[in-house]
């Protein structure tokens, strides 16, 4: 994902009484912006995520918060709907100046190599992609865009508790209640007011159907993924605050527009694999009709990742031994 520098500032939106839009911008060209959610608590807030990380990342979160009329030290608890960069980064800095106790999924730390060596992660980074047959002028421009950049996490504080099936969160508005979502990642979850019929999303439904899904962590992030809408279905949300974009109502048409999304992309994949065996790389030039740029190199490669390894679950397709690793489809 391509890199830019910052020229926005965060904002502040009243969603209704008691729930602000703490818009925050991020380094990416395709996501210029991200949303953390300040929630009335008693004498402070709740705060949903907490944007990205780094120089920045701090500053512009206590200035969506003065304007919407609260300060850093008004944050009671902090609660992330997952783990990446853009809704956890600042999470070490946050508790560091207040003190607020961090609740997150139990799968949280599949975020810690970005975390504890970035350039290490990188380097990781690179040669997976050689070994899925990304040729070298390829990954040379990968690694000129990431070397040298932020990673986007301030730290990697673990949760003081875990937010599993159930959790609720206590509000002035009432209570929240937590379902894991996982799939986009393995940490995601989202948080239900019932009675209002709220629905705190992070990235599992956003304004803009736009699919990622945080590849070799669990056998098959799709399936979960698509598990994890059934799960979003049932809960009878009207309204949706989601980690991009404006809020948003009619539930069932964007679950419905994700799993479409989901079967298009994944039908390219299984297409492209017809015939002789191929490289990840090659499969991502035939998905996509040319070379990936490197900006969105990476996005690919985990994208057509996490599509294989779906297929390898359905018993559809398979890796065949040696480097760089190819994939078949298997004969019925």
């Amino acid at each position: 994902m391509a890199h830019r520098s910052r020229p926005e500032q965060a904002r502040a939106d009243k969603i209704i009484p008691g729930i602000w839009r703490i818009r925050l911008p991020l380094p990416w060209d395709a996501t210029p912006h991200g949303n953390a959610y300040a929630v009335s608590a008693g004498d402070g807030v709740v705060l949903f995520d907490t944007g990205y990380g780094g120089v920045d990342g701090l500053p512009q979160l206590e200035l969506g918060l003065r304007l919407a009329g609260f300060s850093l030290d008004d944050i009671r608890l902090v609660v992330c709907t997952h783990t990446h960069s853009d809704h956890y980064g600042s999470a070490a800095s946050i508790l560091k100046r207040t003190g607020a106790p961090l609740w997150l999924h139990p799968a949280w730390a599949h975020i810690r190599p970005n975390v504890t060596d970035f350039d290490a992660a990188i380097d990781a980074r690179l040669e997976l992609a050689r070994h899925n047959g990304f040729p070298d002028h390829l990954v040379a421009e990968m690694e000129k865009l990431r070397r040298g950049s932020e990673s986007g996490f301030d730290g990697a504080p673990g949760p003081d508790r875990e937010l599993t099936d159930g959790v609720e969160v206590e509000t002035d508005l009432g209570t929240w209640v937590t379902h894991a979502t996982p799939g986009h990642a393995p940490s995601h979850v989202v948080f239900h007011q019932p009675e209002h019929r709220i629905l705190i999303s992070g990235d599992m439904i956003v304004g803009r159907v736009f699919l990622f899904f945080d590849a070799g962590h669990t056998p098959d992030p799709v399936g979960e993924f698509v598990s994890s809408l059934d799960v979003v279905e049932g809960l009878d949300a009207g309204l949706v605050l989601s980690g991009h974009g404006k809020p948003f109502r009619d539930v069932p048409g964007k679950v419905a527009a994700n799993r479409a999304e989901v079967e298009r992309q994944l039908g390219a994949v299984r297409g492209a694999l017809a015939g002789d065996p191929k490289t990840i790389y090659e499969l991502i030039r035939l998905t996509l009709n040319e070379e990936p740029s490197a900006p969105i190199a990476g996005y690919a490669m985990e994208m057509t990742t996490a599509y294989l390894a779906h297929l390898h679950q359905l018993g559809e397709a398979e890796p065949l031994e040696g480097s760089p690793e190819r994939w078949k489809l298997i004969d019925r």
